[in-house]
Order: structure tokens, then sequence, then C-alpha cells
């Protein structure tokens, strides 16, 4: 909420539309690769959606947000915004139907449910009721931008401790490299960045280098 007020503008959003265009094709073409690693290596069911997710889908707030401010400052939170928008979209409205439609102790005949308030986790509606207060100019009282900057800013390094934590928790011998692992992190550090730079590199050819430079980074953070 304070990023969006602090770093856009009405005529910020207006320019940074093509970043969303690009974002969004970066996703689509994606999910198309994953889709179709699954099929080709035959990666088994019950990993299949974890596999598209890992693939495709970016740990934008605990990682990259870190990593994008740590690398470009802050002049770059306008074009994370950018990314971190399409990536949440991608996760909790495409990717979760990957995941709960993978799992193979479901009972077929059962009929599915989904939690539809998991569409909009608590981040995005910041975002969204941020959007809203930008586009119809409403005033912010200062105390309440005071409190949200305080809280905001312990979410980078609490993200970083928090990462320690599950690290130092799981320990490194829990982690086992199969094909499947190997291929997911292939497609996260090497296939997705690399579609983002063909995209723009075909189409952004007016985009600022921080910008193009920006969703690069964030196309290339871990997976969520």
């Amino acid at each position: 909420f304070v990023s969006v007020l602090t770093y856009l503008t009405r005529d910020k959003l207006v320019s940074l539309s093509g970043g969303l265009v690009f974002a969004a094709a970066s996703f689509a073409v994606s999910y198309v690769l994953a889709y179709l690693i699954t099929k080709i290596f035959k990666i088994r069911v019950g990993r299949r959606g974890t596999f598209i997710n890992m693939f495709v889908n970016a740990n934008t707030i605990f990682i990259g947000l870190p990593l994008n401010s740590a690398l470009f400052g802050t002049k770059s939170m306008p074009y994370f915004l950018i990314y971190y928008v399409m990536n949440t979209i991608s996760t909790w409205a495409i990717g979760i139907f990957f995941i709960s439609s993978d799992d193979p102790t479901r009972d077929k005949t059962e009929k599915q449910s989904f939690n539809w308030k998991k569409l909009l986790p608590m981040p995005l509606v910041g975002f969204l009721i941020s959007i809203v207060v930008l586009l119809l100019a409403i005033p912010i009282p200062g105390w309440v931008s005071t409190t949200f900057s305080m809280v905001g800013g312990i979410v980078t390094p609490m993200s970083l401790i928090y990462i320690g934590i599950i690290l130092a928790d799981a320990g490194l011998k829990s982690i086992h490299f199969d094909r499947d692992s190997i291929l997911a992190l292939i497609g996260r550090f090497i296939i997705v960045p690399a579609v983002m730079i063909i995209i723009l590199k075909l189409f952004g050819g007016s985009m600022p280098k921080l910008e193009s430079s920006t969703l690069i980074i964030q196309a290339a953070a871990p997976g969520l």
C-alpha cells in the first residue's frame, strides 16, 4: 500500500502498462512450456502441479523484493510492483488450480471445492486498495502513512530472517536432486528468465533499462 502511493503516480501507472503486457506474455509462455515438459518427461501425478508452479512462479515478496532493493534501490520499486502483481495473479488465479487438481489421493468422483478467498491474498488486497486511493486521489492522514511505513519497513529484514529459519529447520540433508527437481530448477533459473529476455528483446525496445532489468531479475528469482 505504502510502496504504491510512494513510488507510483497516475501518469506512471499508465506508462507501466507495457510492462504488465510483457510480464503477462512471459507467464503465458512459461505455463505452456512447463506443461509440455511435464508431458514430455512424464512428470508423475502428485508432482505436476508443484512442478509447474516452481517452473513459472517466483517468490517476489520474501526473496524478489530484498533482491531488487539490493541490486537497483528504491527507483526500481514501480517496476517491481508490476511484476509482483502479475506473479500474484498467476499464482492464485492459475497456479493454485494446477496444484489442487494434481492430488493423487483425491477421490476422482468427489466434487472439488475451492476457497475463492485465496484468490485475494492480503498483499494483493493492499495493492488493489492503494490503486483505488491513487486513482481517486484520496488523501491519507499522516499518522496512517507513518504507521504503515514503519510496519512495511520490517518486511525485508523479517523475510530474510524467516528464510534463514526455514533453511535451518529443513537442513541441507533434506534436499535431494532427482530428475524432476533438476528440470524444475532449470526452468526457474534458465528457461523462464530466457523467455522474459527474448520477449523484451523482441518487443520492449523503448523500455527503460531499469524496468527491463527488474523484470528479468524477478523472472529469475527462486520459486514460490
